[in-house]
């Protein structure tokens, strides 16, 4: 079975890419098992949607016209 640090590298990844079918299929059986990585995924994906819509207001490499 995989272990929650293993977990939590898939959360993360699968922020930045679609993961594998062995990546997500292992991911979910361990999920279905572990409360505690259930909230951290949630809680991933909260940030991650935050990120997306708030980031681009707070980029500091953009002027003030959005550029």
């Amino acid at each position: 079975m995989m272990m929650c640090k293993e977990a939590t590298r898939l959360m993360s990844l699968k922020q930045d890419r679609p993961l594998t079918f062995q990546e997500r299929v292992s991911l979910r059986l361990h999920l279905s098992m572990c409360g505690a990585c259930r909230e951290c995924d949630r809680q991933f994906t909260l940030l991650h949607e935050a990120g997306r819509r708030f980031g681009p207001e707070l980029d500091p490499e953009r002027d003030d016209h959005g550029h």
